[in-house]
């Protein structure tokens, strides 16, 4: 049974459905990111796994170790987040509390999930300023935020992340705001740790380099669902679906150079009325007539390699 299963997955803000029925699973040690251009649905899917989002309404299925989270109450809610699932958001300066110092907040964790002391939870805090690289933690451990650099505060929100040994972490776009040199730094002590802790990734980002380096398997999504899946070297070297092999063709490669990028033309779809068909049907160069009248469905095209596109039906 996989560690994290989402099924038919819908969310809805009033009349508009900006995630439709996406499903995919997480097992153990398991690294899957989720891409796509702005307003693909990718960051609303993956915090909806913890139900953070107020105002939405969800349908389907999210099972987390077999148990539903869309039907958990309250106290097991609060039990499940931070605790078994942690969150690592796009911009640490807002999601950190900005009057709340550094170790206290590191610590916060296990004095509410595990039951530490105060002395304990400080130990554990300074352990994990350590694991992720922040000098001086003896006296970095009393600082505000606003004292730590951009990299650094997203190393305090990764030991945040880590301080419960979660089983699953959901990355919000962590290196969005990062200079390459940075985000290079972070993306590899990411990894490293998740290595040696065994943690599972949801990786959410628009980056495919990111999704090269940090995961094993990818979903990539568009107007709010999910149009290819598979491992990350057939997804990306192998693109089916037109979307993906235009995101492929507009991503900057350093190791084989080209003259200019593809950009993909047109824009994403509304979702206050969304194109009938294939969603990505009026921006598709290789559209046929059949793609304007029924939407495609996921189907297998090699090992685990899945794509919904009328192409391949």
């Amino acid at each position: 049974m996989s560690l994290l299963e989402v099924r038919e997955l819908s969310v809805h803000f009033g009349s508009r459905t900006v995630v439709d029925r996406v499903s995919f699973s997480l097992d153990a040690g398991q690294k899957l990111a989720l891409v796509g251009e702005s307003a693909s649905g990718k960051t609303v899917t993956a915090l909806s796994t913890l139900r953070l989002l107020e105002d939405a309404r969800l349908s389907g299925e999210i099972l987390f170790d077999g148990k539903d989270v869309l039907k958990m109450q309250p106290k097991a809610l609060h039990e499940l987040r931070g605790r078994d699932i942690a969150v690592i958001f796009q911009e640490p300066m807002s999601a950190l509390n900005p009057v709340m110092r550094v170790g206290a907040q590191i610590a916060e964790g296990p004095r509410i999930h595990l039951g530490y002391n105060r002395a304990k939870a400080a130990e554990r805090a300074l352990d994990l300023m350590r694991r992720v690289g922040i000098p001086d933690p003896e006296r970095r451990f009393r600082s505000y935020p606003h004292e730590f650099s951009g990299g650094m505060r997203q190393r305090v929100m990764i030991a945040i992340a880590l301080s419960c040994d979660p089983e699953i972490i959901l990355c919000d776009e962590p290196t969005t705001a990062l200079d390459v040199t940075i985000q290079d730094q972070i993306l590899r002590l990411l990894a490293g740790l998740c290595r040696e802790s065994g943690v599972s990734l949801v990786f959410v980002t628009h980056d495919l380099p990111v999704v090269a380096q940090v995961c094993q398997q990818v979903g990539v999504m568009y107007g709010g669902r999910l149009i290819e899946t598979g491992p990350v070297r057939d997804v990306l070297h192998d693109p089916r679906h037109p979307y993906t092999l235009g995101l492929v063709r507009s991503a900057p490669d350093f190791d084989n150079v080209r003259e200019s990028l593809v950009p993909i033309p047109g824009s994403p779809p509304s979702l206050i009325s969304p194109p009938s068909g294939c969603r990505f049907h009026p921006r598709c160069p290789q559209a046929l007539p059949v793609c304007g009248e029924m939407e495609p469905v996921l189907r297998e095209h090699g090992a685990g390699h899945q794509v919904a596109c009328h192409l391949y039906g």
